[in-house]
């Protein structure tokens, strides 16, 4: 499978780029095993039926759909279906807290040092990464697997550590390196998931 910085170096008419971008990204998507999709939307239902949090969290590219899942499955389907949504609540969003971690111990324990104060019983996690390796992320994961929590991931690459680590892991297979497509479709898979919830819980 080629790369985006591999076609965009064959390619010198920003048209047929994006044209080319939009192709890759299908055929990507066309390997993901949809039955992940099913799965993963049963874990947040259990969740929502527990009254149980969903914590959700990454680095870069993923803290932004870390924040956005926060509101989208939050919010806009309390919004739009009037039904208790889901609680969800993003670990990227308090820059004090954040700062303080890495200041205080280290950038590895910003999201580990969050779940210690909030995690509790029936609760997950799902994480959002490219390579599936921060160390941050993956110190996260184990803690959890330790209290006997469920791992859930959105990966790219070949999913790296956090892979192993995840009771459920929707894959995005892609060269290493291609951030951009994973991260593309982790965004899409938010708004999959938002858009199935605000239609079918009402």
């Amino acid at each position: 499978m080629k790369t985006i910085n591999e076609i965009s170096q064959k390619t010198t008419n920003i048209i047929k780029f994006s044209e080319r971008y939009f192709i890759h990204l299908s055929n990507i998507f066309k390997k993901i095993e949809k039955r992940k999709f099913q799965i993963l939307e049963k874990e947040l239902l259990d969740l929502r039926k527990k009254n149980a949090t969903l914590f959700v969290f990454g680095n870069g590219g993923g803290s932004a759909t870390a924040n956005t899942m926060a509101n989208d499955l939050g919010f806009d389907v309390l919004k739009k279906t009037k039904k208790n949504t889901f609680k969800i609540i993003s670990l990227n969003e308090n820059n004090a807290v954040i700062t303080a971690i890495a200041n205080d111990t280290s950038y590895e324990d910003i999201f580990l040092n969050q779940l210690k104060i909030h995690f509790k019983k029936n609760d997950k996690i799902l994480i959002f990464s490219a390579s599936g390796n921060s160390e941050n992320l993956v110190r996260a994961a184990k803690w959890v697997k330790k209290k006997r929590g469920k791992v859930l991931s959105i990966l790219g690459f070949n999913g790296g550590k956090i892979k192993k680590l995840s009771n459920l892991c929707l894959l995005i297979k892609t060269e290493k390196g291609d951030y951009g497509p994973v991260e593309d479709i982790q965004l899409m898979t938010n708004h999959i998931l938002a858009h199935w919830f605000q239609k079918n819980l009402k």
